[in-house]
């Protein structure tokens, strides 16, 4: 049996290896040869992870047989049915799936649909919370008098609008302000 593993933290400021040697020690004990390695810095909430999409064509071009991950919210943080259909796809590939940490979650079980819609709600719900902390923050950091976000625009419309009326481009307008390129689509409507 060929395998993957895929292992994920948010940020490059965080540390994949541990994640990493405990698959590498489990695949080593089974007799499992570990044929490719994905290994992402980015946010579960999204698909758009490069490993992940990575991996998913290795899988659809059969180089593996099983995907193992050291847990679901490391796989995805995305829900339910975005999980569901991702565990599908790669049944669809004909590659199977495997949790290092939670070992009743893995493609052989009766009971694999019941315990991946409850584990993948408890991943998404995690990240809201993350999100509702974040949220929280922000707003006490407004309450302080801080501003965040980009400064504001402080520039006439009315000078955009005649400087596009003149010719210029976007961009040549956006470089005369010192805006943005949407900046100055904005202003020159």
């Amino acid at each position: 049996m060929r395998v993957a593993v895929y292992a994920r933290v948010s940020t490059d400021k965080q540390e994949t290896e541990n994640q990493l040697i405990q698959l590498r020690e489990q695949c080593a004990r089974l007799d499992w040869p570990i044929v490719l390695e994905f290994v992402d810095y980015e946010s579960g909430a999204k698909s758009e992870r490069p490993e992940f999409q990575a991996m998913f064509k290795a899988a659809g071009q059969r180089k593996f047989d099983l995907l193992m991950f050291w847990s679901l919210d490391r796989f995805t943080r995305e829900g339910v049915l975005q999980t569901l259909q991702y565990l599908n796809r790669l049944e669809a590939c004909g590659v199977a799936y495997k949790s290092f940490t939670e070992p009743f979650f893995d493609s052989c079980g009766v009971f694999k649909d019941a315990i991946i819609s409850i584990m993948a709600t408890l991943a998404k719900q995690e990240r809201i919370k993350r999100s509702e902390r974040t949220k929280a923050g922000l707003a006490r950091v407004r309450a302080l008098g801080v501003r965040l976000g980009q400064k504001p625009v402080d520039i006439d419309p009315g000078d955009a609008r005649q400087l596009r009326n003149n010719g210029l481009s976007i961009r040549a307008i956006a470089s005369q302000l010192g805006v943005s390129v949407g900046t100055a689509h904005r202003l020159s409507k």
